[in-house]
């Protein structure tokens, strides 16, 4: 097709739908000095979508971030109608309509039909082909994809979806106009999903399978998320804010795409959808609302009951078994709880080190004003080093955190077992090793736990808990009193490859290395994307790169393993960085180059 003029600067925006995300986007357009139209298709939908523009400015100025002739000028660039002419003077048109293919080329062929030959036109889909939508047009050069993240007014990414006949002028217009409201541009291809939503779905698929499967409940995984992950938002609670109905179209989208199991939408989301249960917009989904659209969740009258601190009352000696930096955090916190902790080495030396490295971090934590010196004394005192398994007599729980495989861990139970009595509760913090194959080599099933910390354990909250077939209801009960009592967040699981936290976050890594050597988008815009779009603290190639490649590439193998789906084979490019040995920060090279 000949390239036809385009419009340069865009001075007067046109939305078609006033909606939720409709209206975010007329907001944020007018709250930056620029004229809107919306497009509704009758009164009472257009009087609807005045009334969220609002609500949302009421809340704002309830909250000092607006005051009344602010919000007086925001609404007075602001016109509804039903009067698809108004049209005529907009530079560029957003859609914002239900994200249903007839309905969006419809919605297109109206636009088309009234808009300058001049204007861009983009749609916000978060899912659908842009071209299935642009080649109902007779200007297809000058469509493009302009997915705002809900909020809008608050999210910071757009992701421009240009197709393969979008001419670079438009693209060119719509980047400059994104930065001109405040919002940071990804460029990327038509493909479904995009970067955020191909990656982000096929997690919260991931997490609502381990809902269905009863392998935790929705309240763990979610606060697993947010304390083992840094994430803003738990998974299930974010499946409920999406909206289920929404989130069936798009993962059916991503499916139809790839073809893979994982991808596939779980049945209990067309169960729940079919039930009207479709999330916080209709008041219940996974979880129970006080009205619909609120975020307040109501008890339902199964949730778990908190710890009972007096199982563990009489509990005073602890014992850790290793002397590494799991060992050492470990070690930290339970004296800082008021516990004895006798470490147990293989030299006196290396014991002796790890009460130094303890010394080190109490003393940075005075220096940042959050110790005091006689609590830093008080702390140390409770840190016994031994080579000696008979001094853990008379603990009253052993945490294993040694590195090696079953047979070196065996060994430990043994020798630990013949000196503790048979009620002393042993638990492994491997993530590596199953904690079955563990509980089956010790001498007491029945009172053996995982208790998988997160590194720098005596700075992150969460503690998995990891159940066995054969672990008593009493030591489990056990095991999340004494979590809590060291000032833990505990959370139940059963005993599968990754637990929570491993199992969702590690395939979603995974995905974005597929997409990076798929050359799809640069690690730079995946990380602003997932960073941006979905509030997360660090890009995946930023994590990755932290985290250890060579770490990233072994629980990803394990998960392989033990899923046997091949959707979790690890990235090749992931392979081929490790064999080279591009590890990330560690060896000044990962995804990233580091300074030396």
């Amino acid at each position: 097709m000949a390239s036809q003029s385009i419009v340069s600067h865009i001075a007067t925006v046109g939305v078609i739908g006033c909606g939720t995300m409709g209206a975010g986007i007329a907001e944020l357009i007018a709250r930056n000095g620029i004229p809107v139209r919306f497009i509704e298709m009758d009164a009472a939908s257009v009087d609807a979508g005045y009334g969220r523009l609002n609500g949302s400015l009421d809340r704002q100025v309830a909250r000092g971030k607006l005051d009344d002739a602010e919000k007086t000028a925001i609404l007075g660039r602001v016109l509804g109608t039903t009067d698809w002419a108004e049209l005529k003077d907009c530079d560029l048109i957003v859609e914002a309509v239900p994200e249903v293919l007839a309905i969006k080329q419809a919605t297109f062929k109206k636009i088309d039909a009234h808009a300058r030959h001049d204007a861009i036109i983009a749609t916000n889909t978060s899912s659908l082909p842009v071209m299935d939508i642009a080649v109902v047009t007779k200007r297809p050069n000058r469509v493009l994809g302009f997915h705002f993240f809900n909020p809008a007014p608050v999210m910071k990414l757009i992701e421009l979806v240009r197709t393969v006949i979008t001419d670079d002028a438009a693209v060119e217009t719509a980047s400059a106009f994104a930065h001109a409201i405040g919002k940071k541009p990804v460029v990327v291809g038509d493909r479904r999903g995009f970067i955020a939503n191909q990656l982000l779905f096929p997690y919260l698929n991931q997490a609502v399978w381990m809902v269905e499967g009863g392998y935790a409940t929705r309240e763990d995984i979610d606060t697993a998320m947010r304390l083992g992950a840094g994430l803003p938002m738990g998974p299930i609670a974010l499946t409920d804010l999406v909206g289920i109905d929404t989130f069936l179209g798009i993962m059916d989208a991503i499916h139809s795409q790839f073809d893979a199991p994982r991808f596939a939408p779980r049945p209990l989301l067309s169960q729940l959808a079919l039930a009207g249960f479709t999330g916080r917009k209709a008041g219940r989904g996974f979880y129970t609302y006080a009205q619909q659209g609120s975020s307040q969740i109501l008890p339902e009258g199964f949730e778990r009951p908190a710890p009972d601190f007096a199982r563990v009352s009489h509990w005073t000696h602890v014992g850790i078994v290793g002397t590494g930096v799991m060992a050492t955090g470990i070690a930290e916190v339970c004296a800082r709880a008021g516990y004895t902790v006798t470490v147990l080495g293989r030299t006196r030396d290396k014991s002796e080190a790890l009460i130094a490295r303890v010394a080190r971090s109490l003393q940075g934590l005075i220096d940042k004003q959050r110790l005091t010196e006689e609590e830093r004394v008080a702390t140390l005192a409770k840190l016994r080093p031994s080579i000696d398994v008979r001094d853990m007599a008379d603990a009253h729980i052993v945490i294993e955190a040694i590195t090696g495989d079953v047979e070196a861990k065996q060994a430990t139970y043994a020798a630990v077992a013949a000196h503790v009595g048979t009620d002393t509760v042993f638990a492994t913090t491997s993530s590596a090793v199953a904690v079955t194959s563990c509980a089956m080599s010790s001498d007491r099933p029945e009172r053996f736990i995982g208790l998988h910390f997160f590194n720098p354990a005596e700075k992150m909250p969460l503690v998995e808990i990891v159940t066995t077939l054969r672990a008593s209801e009493a030591t489990v009960e056990d095991a999340r009193a004494f979590v809590s009592a060291i000032g833990k967040v505990g959370v139940l699981c059963g005993d599968r490859a990754g637990f929570i936290v491993n199992t969702l976050l590690f395939p979603y890594l995974n995905d974005a290395v597929k997409m990076l050597e798929s050359h799809y988008a640069t690690a730079e815009q995946i990380d602003t994307a997932m960073k941006l779009g979905c509030g997360y603290p660090m890009g995946p190639f930023e994590l990755m790169d932290a985290v250890g490649l060579d770490e990233t590439l072994a629980v990803i193998q394990r998960l392989h393993a033990e899923y046997r789906q091949p959707s979790y084979a690890p990235a090749p490019l992931l392979r081929h960085l490790v064999e080279v040995g591009f590890h990330g920060r560690k060896t000044g090279r990962g995804f990233y180059v580091y300074d030396a």
